[in-house]
């Protein structure tokens, strides 16, 4: 660990005295900083002649928070609330001068400062939610003072940022300027001599109508989440309560939900996000060009993935089997463009120049000299090994891509004169926006095409997780055993919309059979006729879905599906999915009674738990946290509890065992223990351990 005068450093400029934080790549604030700055504080205080102090981030960045690595370690004198008070009563103004972000425990040590200017490309905000916890050194008090209640509330609860130019507009900075520093080192001291200290100023006054507003915003973006009802409550108290006994109520608020199981299980989803990159044994193996980029297909995953390649700067060709599937694609890409243009996220000029720059054509004529090319057919064996091997002469020299949910990459890559080219690259519906990207490593997958899938993963911002081969890898093998398990509690006595609604308690924005009906119910029936030749005749299967579909009724699309729609929207469950499920029931033997939701829930998780187990057990992941991000960004499983993984070490593993035991004895076949839950169980360990 760094000396703290290795990270702080300070010296004299002029009567200016310049603080400066540096402790890359973040400038996130730890103890060292924290006793640095109260050191050279102690050393300014002794230096004749200062008249204001200049507190700025080495380099491109001020400070972008608290090191969210000490959350889990006892608190260490100075805290950062000591560091806060001794800048805001320093015997001499300080100025915050900042570049780059300032975010939270940043940005609170910005607001103890008397002036702030910050860069154009500044980022400033109080984002703490995001981790489970509420500004802990004064950001909930002094914030609303600074800028009013109503933009405060827009801010802390739901973990929003802004940039330089919006601050200044709301009054969260002072000035705007390309070189904080040097307009630091300019401003006329009787600019802010005077200026009294943040928290010395009127409360501000109170606005129940925005606080209801952003704690229903919270709620519903958030939901079940604490941290961010809490901010609204604490931004609250800065309108009614003394500024000493709120700051009181903010701190003892912080410290309670840091040490909660929610603030553990956020840190684990940050500190994974933040290690979900290419392995290190790649790192001088050189990708594929992203220049060029070739999507084969032009329906909904191949439109979604040709347009965030367009989005990111590759030059793209849209292929497509024919001039009308052609046309259609042409039509899908419009719509994404124009939906882009109505969230804002481009202006009209710019969408219809980056569109028309993408070429679409109904042959693989001109593509040899692609660096990249994504096939994105439909998932049938036979028409991605068809493209292929028209890929293989086509485009020589490129790295191959499938887009595959479930299919075999080695399987694929058989039909190729160079199998080692082929790397599997599952992107998650819409393509554009889904945060996860499954990179499947075949047998014969080249670290060269490997790579190049972990370029398009940082070029795209999406989270790359690597997987082995397998029926749906990690995300939709998954998906596929907690829709079976399911599948058996209808059989049991569960109801549809029961499974949906405890889902939902638990912190799913959806239930898993609204989820299906909103995708479709056609490709998870098309990939059971898949593999009905291959299912174990020992294990039990329900043909509930199957003859949902064979009805024809295959979600909203459809009119209905395991709900009723009118206009898109659901008007309650389909009655005649009721005889389905007692006509399978009765076939199993199995007489249906009441459920509790408790149980319902707790069957689902222990599904989703064993599998994962067998998938690390297998190597289709490489570790816990691989598999808690395929869940989290794919599936929707509840941030805020960490992944199942995560939640699994919350819930003990030695309970799981005894439980999934239990249910072996009822079905040995579909609930056999994973051999590693017993053998971590025994040891007396955890699967982030």
């Amino acid at each position: 660990m760094s000396a703290p005068s290795d990270i702080i450093r300070h010296h004299r400029n002029g009567s200016a005295a310049i603080i400066e934080i540096d402790r890359p790549p973040v400038n996130a604030i730890n103890h060292d900083i924290r006793a640095g700055l109260i050191a050279a504080l102690a050393a300014i205080a002794g230096d004749d002649g200062v008249d204001r102090i200049i507190l700025a981030g080495a380099d491109d960045i001020f400070a972008a928070g608290a090191d969210a690595g000490e959350f889990g370690l006892p608190m260490v004198e100075p805290d950062l609330p000591t560091v806060v008070t001794a800048l805001e009563t320093a015997p001499v103004p300080v100025i915050a001068a900042i570049r780059g972000a300032c975010l939270g425990g940043g940005l609170e040590l910005a607001l103890a400062c008397r002036w702030r200017i910050a860069a154009p490309t500044a980022q400033l905000g109080l984002p703490e939610v995001i981790l489970g916890v509420v500004p802990g050194s004064g950001g909930t008090q002094r914030l609303p003072r600074l800028v009013g209640m109503k933009a405060a509330l827009s801010l802390i609860p739901e973990a929003h940022s802004v940039r330089a130019g919006a601050a200044l507009k709301i009054g969260l900075v002072d000035q705007q300027d390309d070189d904080p520093v040097a307009a630091a080192l300019a401003l006329p001291l009787a600019s802010f001599e005077k200026r009294p200290p943040l928290s010395q100023l009127p409360a501000p006054a109170a606005d129940p109508e925005a606080a209801a507003a952003a704690l229903a915003r919270a709620r519903r973006r958030m939901p079940r989440q604490r941290a961010p009802e809490e901010a609204v409550r604490l931004i609250g108290l800065a309108a009614s309560d003394d500024f000493g006994d709120a700051l009181a109520a903010e701190r003892a608020t912080f410290l309670t939900l840091r040490d909660s199981d929610e603030c553990r299980a956020l840190r684990h989803v940050f500190f994974a996000e933040r290690g979900a990159r290419a392995p290190a044994r790649l790192k001088p193996v050189v990708p594929a060009s992203l220049d060029d980029i070739v999507v084969i297909g032009g329906g909904t995953m191949g439109a979604g993935i040709a347009h965030a390649l367009a989005r990111s700067g590759s030059a793209v060709t849209l292929i497509e089997r024919d001039d009308d599937a052609l046309q259609a694609g042409r039509k899908r890409m419009s719509g994404l463009y124009d939906a882009a243009v109505r969230r804002g996220m481009m202006d009209e000029t710019a969408a219809r120049a980056e569109q028309d720059a993408i070429r679409f054509q109904a042959d693989y004529d001109g593509i040899e000299g692609a660096g990249l090319v994504i096939e994105a057919v439909f998932e049938d064996m036979k028409v991605k090994r068809d493209v292929l091997t028209m890929l293989d002469s086509a485009a020589p020299e490129a790295v191959l891509a499938s887009n595959t949910s479930y299919l075999d990459i080695d399987a694929m890559a058989g039909c190729l004169a160079d199998p080692s080219r082929l790397v599997g690259l599952h992107f998650f519906s819409p393509a554009h926006i889904m945060k996860l990207l499954e990179i499947v490593n075949g047998a014969r997958t080249a670290d060269h095409a490997l790579a190049t899938g972990y370029a398009l993963a940082r070029r795209l911002r999406k989270i790359p997780v690597k997987v082995g081969v397998c029926d749906g890898f990690v995300g939709n093998r998954m998906l596929q055993r907690v829709r079976e398990a399911a599948e058996l509690l209808l059989l049991d006595g569960a109801e549809i919309m029961q499974i949906d609604r405890v889902m939902r308690g638990f912190g799913y924005a959806m239930g898993l059979y609204e989820t299906q009906d909103m995708s479709g119910l056609d490709i998870a029936w098309a990939n059971r006729r898949r593999q009905q030749a291959t299912r174990d005749p020992r294990r039990r299967y329900s043909k509930v879905q199957d003859h949902v579909c064979e009805a024809g009724w295959l979600g909203r699309k459809a009119g209905r599906g395991w709900y009723m729609y009118e206009d898109g929207r659901a008007t309650g469950p389909n009655p005649d999915v009721v005889p389905l499920i007692n006509t399978e029931a009765a076939r199993h033997g199995i007489t249906r009674r009441e459920l509790p939701d408790d149980a319902v829930m707790r069957t689902l998780l222990l599904a989703l738990i064993n599998e994962a187990a067998d998938i690390l057990e297998e190597g289709i992941a490489s570790s816990a946290l691989d598999v808690d991000l395929v869940l989290v960004h794919g599936y929707g499983f509840p941030r805020f509890r960490g992944g199942p993984l995560c939640h699994a070490d919350s819930m003990g593993i030695g309970m799981i065992r005894d439980r999934l035991a239990a249910l072996q004895e009822t079905d040995p076949v579909i609930w056999k223990l994973s051999q590693l839950i017993g053998r971590l169980a025994d040891a007396g360990q955890r699967f982030l351990d």
